[in-house]
């Protein structure tokens, strides 16, 4: 039997375990990436377990969420952070220098490599071979330390797509298609890997417009097949060299199948407040829009924003709508100003943003009370965009543009036999990615040998070994996709303090009840109970970080998103799921009780718990967890695991996980 394309990259750095679906394995980790929100912590973690140097190929440290720099903790964490690059010997990325996936992309991916990021979008580089994947901030950590990266070993579905994108549909209408057919929940436990013939009419960015938002189907990661359009990207990129042919065998056997034929898709949209809410732009034409975005690591690229710029050339925005560009690099910035269409957009009423995440994270731009806002992002959770009460939409640069210029959604084919001169702008690559690299300084290049540390730096959070008897009141309880944005927000006022747990620990799920943090410190321990899928979104390990801090010993939950599930078990708080009859039953206030020896049934492979609650009425909680991850959360988490690994082991590195 042959191999998917998956299975060959995997087979290629496996290290640890079999390629069967559902068995924990361990892979050898090329690259990886980290930025500002989570990078202070890696390099803490990096700090506190006694590593000297960076033992990957390549690692990348980029500022692009907090890059306006607020005030002196936002700059002195971008000073501390090229300082630990420094020292420890990864690249650095200077604020404004763009988004980490784009300047990934545009510098480092390569197909066949293996990638981890602290970032949840980090699969964006799978559109050029690459099996890039999101995780915590101390699972990058440890990788980078040289230790392997364990996963459980996902489903490989194949998404066969067939024929060609017609005019005016785009690679962000196919990914679009996926969510509307497959939920936000439909890519859990999986890798998308994309074949088929119409693989080929496909640039590379416009696949790594897809793989980049297969993060919000919840797939663990996507991957396309390398091929003339990928060796071309490079070339274009002057990175010819790093080109490998990758495609799976022929006779590859998949998990499932999903077919899409391209030529039948047409322009979709996104409605709020979730990404799988997706419609037919037709169906919502009509309705104002206030504000356009065209920009983000998903659409963010010079080839993403050209469109518009072409769709503008001799047009206005129209009167009553904001339009703003948000580069995902200043390369593409630098490249569209220098042949003269940053002038362009400009005269027609484009504000441009720096290249940085931005108002993606509701960081600036955050939209006016009661207002639409159309944008070429990943994600419309609601209040992400800084304003709870937000209508944000999520579609492609073709579509948003076309709103810019009427004024309200519309179908871009329709306002183009209104206008009867516009014509579909396509897709079109520059000759060479000329961009200056003057922001991106190498580990020769470094300017710092030592961690320099402001006075918003903080210590890691360390959590005790996991107790015996575990009990405390359910101090919240919360319905189905509960996000890490409502679990730690990502707002300028908030996120400056991602180096300071204690203070960040003060808005934790402070979107669901603004009580929770200070009614949480006042208990002694606690639970939080949920619905399913929670902590869909970001990879940040804050949103598990603030609990462990606040007290939280476990999470009854029906289903956890899979970041978020490690990221529990890193800081060594109990995910256990429950059905639906239970999570029924359990209110806000209740007294939970774990009646088993929790240490001694996570230690010894017990999978089912029995959980009392108000004393009385019993009900049964699983807890599937591998015997590495049982270890991890016996000891209290990983960074004490890890240490206390290395200290049996006799070295002062990242242990080999076994």
């Amino acid at each position: 039997m042959g191999q998917t394309l998956t299975e060959k990259v995997l087979d290629d750095h496996l290290v640890d375990g079999e390629l069967e679906t559902g068995e924990e394995i361990g892979i050898e980790i090329d690259q990886v990436l980290t930025q500002d929100t989570t990078g202070t912590m890696v390099w803490l973690q990096f700090e506190a377990m006694g590593l000297d140097e960076v033992q990957t190929e390549i690692a990348a440290q980029y500022c692009d969420h907090q890059t306006y720099q607020f005030d002196f903790k936002n700059t002195d964490d971008h000073r501390f952070l090229r300082s630990a690059a420094g020292k420890y010997g990864a690249y650095f990325s200077r604020p404004g220098n763009g988004i980490c996936h784009n300047v990934h992309r545009e510098n480092f991916a390569a197909p066949g490599k293996t990638l981890l990021g602290s970032d949840s979008h980090t699969p964006t580089p799978g559109g050029l071979g690459q099996l890039a994947i999101g995780a915590g901030g101390i699972d990058v950590t440890v990788a980078m330390g040289g230790a392997p990266y364990y996963i459980e070993m996902p489903e490989i579905v194949n998404v066969r797509l067939e024929g060609e994108l017609p005019e005016w549909a785009t690679a962000k209408d196919v990914i679009l298609e996926l969510l509307r057919r497959l939920s936000v929940k439909g890519g859990v436990g999986k890798i998308l890997e994309y074949t088929g013939p119409g693989v080929e009419s496909l640039t590379a960015p416009e696949r790594m417009t897809i793989t980049n938002m297969g993060t919000e189907l919840g797939a663990t990661s996507s991957i396309f097949p390398t091929d003339e359009q990928t060796k071309d990207y490079l070339e274009r990129l002057d990175r010819a060299d790093d080109f490998e042919e990758i495609q799976p065998d022929e006779d590859a056997e998949y998990d499932d199948e999903i077919v899409v034929d391209l030529s039948d898709l047409e322009p979709l949209i996104a409605q709020p407040s979730m990404p799988d809410n997706v419609v037919p732009v037709s169906e919502v034409a009509g309705q104002d829009v206030d504000q356009v975005i065209v920009g983000s690591c998903t659409n963010g690229g010079y080839e993403d924003i050209l469109p518009g710029a072409k769709m503008l050339e001799g047009r206005e925005v129209d009167k009553k709508t904001d339009m703003i560009v948000a580069p995902g690099s200043k390369q593409a910035s630098e490249m569209l100003a220098r042949q003269g269409w940053v002038a362009e957009m400009m005269a027609a009423g484009v504000n441009f943003s720096e290249a940085t995440c931005g108002a993606c994270i509701g960081i600036g731009h955050v939209p006016a009370s009661d207002s639409v806002s159309l944008r070429t992002f990943n994600r419309n959770f609601e209040g992400r965009s800084g304003i709870e009460d937000d209508n944000v939409y999520l579609c492609s640069p073709e579509v948003a543009t076309a709103a810019a210029i009427k004024g309200e959604i519309v179908d871009p084919r329709d306002l183009a036999d209104e206008l009867g001169d516009l014509e579909a702008p396509g897709v079109e690559l520059p000759d060479e990615y000329d961009g200056s690299k003057t922001d991106l300084i190498s580990p020769d290049e470094a300017v710092d040998d030592e961690l320099v540390k402001g006075p918003n730096i903080g210590d890691v959070p360390l959590k005790d070994q996991l107790d015996a008897d575990i009990e405390g009141e359910a101090l919240l309880k919360m319905e189905d996709n509960i996000t890490t944005d409502h679990i730690i927000p990502a707002t300028q006022d908030i996120l400056m303090y991602r180096s300071n747990i204690e203070k960040l620990s003060e808005f934790t799920l402070s979107r669901v009840d603004d009580t929770f943090a200070e009614r949480a410190k006042n208990a002694d321990g606690g639970f939080l109970v949920a619905g399913e899928n929670y902590g869909q979104g970001s990879s940040r390990e804050h949103a598990a970080m603030c609990p462990m801090y606040l007290g939280i010993e476990g999470v009854l939950a029906q289903s956890f998103a899979r970041i978020h599930r490690a990221n529990l078990f890193n800081f060594g708080i109990v995910p256990l799921t429950i059905d639906e009859d239970t999570y029924e039953n359990i209110d806000q206030g209740d007294e939970i009780e774990i009646v088993d020896d929790v240490y001694e049934g996570v230690t010894s492979g017990q999978e089912e718990f029995t959980v009392r609650v108000n004393g009385e009425d019993e009900y049964t909680a699983v807890l599937d967890a591998s015997e590495r991850e049982r270890d991890i959360l016996a000891a209290g988490g990983k960074l004490a695991w890890t240490k206390e690994q290395a200290e049996e082991s006799g070295s002062g590195a990242a242990p080999a996980d076994d």
